[in-house]
């Protein structure tokens, strides 16, 4: 039998397969305007969540998750963050911008340790100082060099900041937690439904093929979410987060390889500069990971002798 581990790197790896590939499907959707792909991913996603949650006997678990008054605040606010995320993400795509969506995720696990040392003081090594100021300067130079910000990476990159900022103050599991967040959102969903509608369009596309794809939205939505839940109770935070890297790796694929968007000597000198970030970060990471371990064996040791 496969270790528990070997089986967290594989549902790690589908995940961010999926995640990474996904401009492909969205880009099948060009046709159909970002906020109505984003009301159907909404829609078929909460569909999937509510059976998953009907099935563990767990749906009561999402009206005591927006009973308490704080707890409904975060969950508003962490709702409100992915819908901007996941609407510039569609949206970004569709109108042949996936490269940017790949730096954003690529410069979000940098922007997630600043907010950890401005929000929570989490101290920082000097290697990952360097990292933060690398990444600053690829948005600079990307800047300077194409005339305007790449704010769709800025943008996505803080956006998903600040989601995960909140879920790391709920105490909620990921079903729950996005089964909760999406519910709030679900009348703004149906309301650009209803819309839709009432100016004439097809809520599902008005072809089977469309409406297939639309529906394929909450799959889509929810198995790699589904696959990174079980993946992050067997993987260490370090491994998670380097196996993360394959989601932005595939978008980047995807922009240039099968897009054929445009990539000049700016773009490789400012993607240059953050694969050398990562590259530091990724090895702090490990190397603090290991002292951590180390620790811990040796604690262990001196407890069982005394």
């Amino acid at each position: 039998m496969a270790s528990q581990a070997v089986k967290g790197v594989a549902a790690m790896v589908a995940a961010c397969s999926i995640w990474g590939l996904s401009p492909i499907y969205y880009k099948e959707l060009a046709h159909v305007p970002a906020l109505e792909v984003l009301s159907h991913r909404m829609i078929w996603s909460l569909v999937i969540f509510g059976l998953l949650l009907a099935v563990q006997g767990r749906l009561g678990a999402i009206i005591t998750a927006l009973r308490g008054r704080r707890a409904f605040a975060l969950i508003a606010v962490a709702s409100l963050m992915i819908a901007v995320n996941w609407s510039l993400f569609i949206w970004s795509v569709q109108t042949g911008h996936t490269t940017q969506t790949s730096l954003g995720y690529y410069i979000y696990p940098l922007v997630a340790v600043v907010i950890g040392r401005l929000v929570f003081g989490e101290r920082l090594t000097p290697l990952q100082w360097l990292a933060v100021a690398l990444a600053a300067t690829a948005v600079a130079l990307l800047t300077f060099g194409l005339g305007t910000a790449p704010w769709i990476a800025l943008a996505l990159a803080v956006t998903f900041g600040i989601y995960g900022l909140i879920k790391k103050q709920l105490d909620l599991g990921p079903v729950v937690s996005v089964t909760a967040e999406i519910l709030l959102l679900i009348p703004l969903a149906a309301a650009v439904l209803l819309q839709t509608h009432h100016n004439g369009g097809a809520v599902l596309g008005g072809d089977l093929r469309t409406a297939a794809l639309l529906i394929f939205a909450g799959p889509i939505t929810a198995l790699p979410l589904i696959l990174f839940s079980y993946a992050a109770r067997r993987l260490t935070m370090t491994s998670t987060g380097l196996l993360q890297y394959i989601n932005p790796t595939l978008q980047f694929g995807c922009a240039v390889f099968i897009f054929a968007e445009p990539f000049g000597p700016w773009h490789v000198a400012a993607f240059a500069l953050i694969w050398t970030a990562l590259a530091l970060y990724s090895a702090t990471a490990l190397v603090l990971d290991n002292a951590r371990r180390k620790a811990a064996r040796a604690a262990a040791a001196s407890g069982t002798t005394l």
